[in-house]
């Protein structure tokens, strides 16, 4: 057996190792480019003449081709396996996020952005179920954090660089640099990441969609894909329209600064391994209440006119929705139970669909009411996913909640 076919042997014992790194990468180079846009929103108005949702395109187009080709994506990873999903997608989301630095006009920056999400379910919709099979039992919990930890930082990088590039060198330039350090990842990753040896084949593409379809007679599962739906409405909305609410009076914030603002986004790092313990301890109702909370405290700070009040907003909003995050994606791991890659692919649908949707939807609000009609939107939302979650985790004790996620390896 050569090393690559190897079990991750490095999470035992609390080690880290190359194969968590690789992990680690493949989260943050997944996200540097989903919302790279959303700081050079009110600079992309401008230069091409659009509206606030003309230009939220840039970020809608790729979740909603997220959307679009996740559940088929989940359905090949079951068939033909996790690496070679992954690696594949890495690298294939590298070519339009360095195209996208070509675009001359805002629709062939959408189609770009576009060409981009058409890739990214090839990692978040396979990575879940590598993990749980790979490292199951021997640290699940703690290689699933440094993903999403990845994630965290990667998404913060995306924006961070975006806004800082464009400021000070160019807005293309963007692009190049983005493209470039997820290139040299997906080589990282191709080389450190460890092909599955758990991984159970399905034996016909045809065998893991009928798994799949049963999926749809949960509505446990049902409820909690909705919950997704509501939870990434919510988290895009805001942090799309933040951007043009930050560059208008009284707060006129450039590209760098707003994509510095999104260092709330670090957060992540410390609130998602805290939010696994308190849901190991509280279960997931109270856990969903604990984040819509904080979620709607966050949004309702954001109205005071001062930039520290609705930096610290945007940090406890995002910070909830973290929670939610964390809680929900347990949860479909839990409900599921069985062709869990499939169960993860109609989740991300969900999941970005209502991103998309809140892309667009709150613009709409913005548009017609300012940040504050935005607002109103996006607290019926986190209402509607405080529902969701109380019917998802109807009929399911904290107990056995707990023992499934031990026996998931769930930290």
């Amino acid at each position: 057996m050569n090393r690559q076919e190897q079990q991750p042997q490095d999470t035992e014992n609390g080690g880290i190792g190359l194969p968590v790194i690789a992990v680690m990468i493949t989260g943050m180079c997944t996200f540097l480019s989903v919302y790279c846009t959303q700081p050079l929103l009110p600079f992309l108005r401008d230069l091409f003449h659009s509206t606030e949702v003309e230009v939220s395109l840039t970020v809608s187009a790729t979740i909603f081709a997220v959307a679009l080709t996740a559940p088929f994506i989940g359905l090949l990873a079951e068939r033909y396996g996790r690496k070679k999903v992954i690696v594949p997608a890495l690298f294939g989301m590298t070519v339009p996020t360095l195209l996208a630095a070509t675009a001359t006009t805002l629709h062939a920056l959408i189609l770009w952005r576009f060409l981009q999400g058409i890739f990214v379910p090839g990692v978040i919709a396979v990575m879940i179920a590598y993990i749980g099979e790979e490292w199951e039992g021997r640290g699940v919990g703690r290689t699933m954090a440094a993903y999403v930890t990845g994630t965290v930082i990667g998404g913060f990088l995306g924006r961070f660089i975006a806004g800082m590039v464009a400021t000070h060198i160019h807005w293309r330039a963007t692009f190049l640099f983005i493209g470039g350090l997820n290139l040299i990842g997906a080589m990282l990753v191709a080389r450190w990441l460890p092909l599955a040896k758990n991984f159970k084949k399905a034996p016909h593409l045809s065998h893991a969609l009928a798994e799949a379809r049963t999926h749809f007679y949960n509505p446990r599962l049902l409820a909690t894909f909705g919950l997704g739906f509501s939870v990434l409405f919510t988290l895009v909305g805001t942090f799309t329209y933040a951007n043009f609410y930050l560059s208008a009076p009284p707060f006129y914030l450039t590209p760098a600064e707003l994509g510095s603002v999104f260092f709330v986004y670090l957060l992540g790092v410390i609130i998602t391994p805290l939010s696994g313990r308190y849901l190991d301890r509280h279960g997931f109702r109270k856990t969903a209440v604990l984040a819509f909370s904080m979620s709607v405290a966050g949004l309702l700070l954001t109205l005071l006119h001062s930039l520290v009040a609705v930096i610290a907003g945007l940090a406890v909003f995002s910070s909830g929705v973290f929670i939610s995050q964390a809680a929900a994606t347990v949860q479909t791991g839990v409900i599921a139970g069985r062709a869990r890659s499939s169960a993860a692919g109609l989740y991300v649908t969900f999941y970005y669909l209502g991103g998309s949707a809140g892309a667009v939807a709150t613009g709409w609000a913005y548009m017609r009411g300012g940040w504050p009609a935005s607002i109103v939107l996006l607290i019926v939302m986190l209402a509607l996913s405080l529902l969701l979650a109380t019917l998802s985790s109807r009929d399911i004790p904290v107990q056995h909640v707990e023992e499934v996620m031990q026996q998931a390896g769930t930290d």
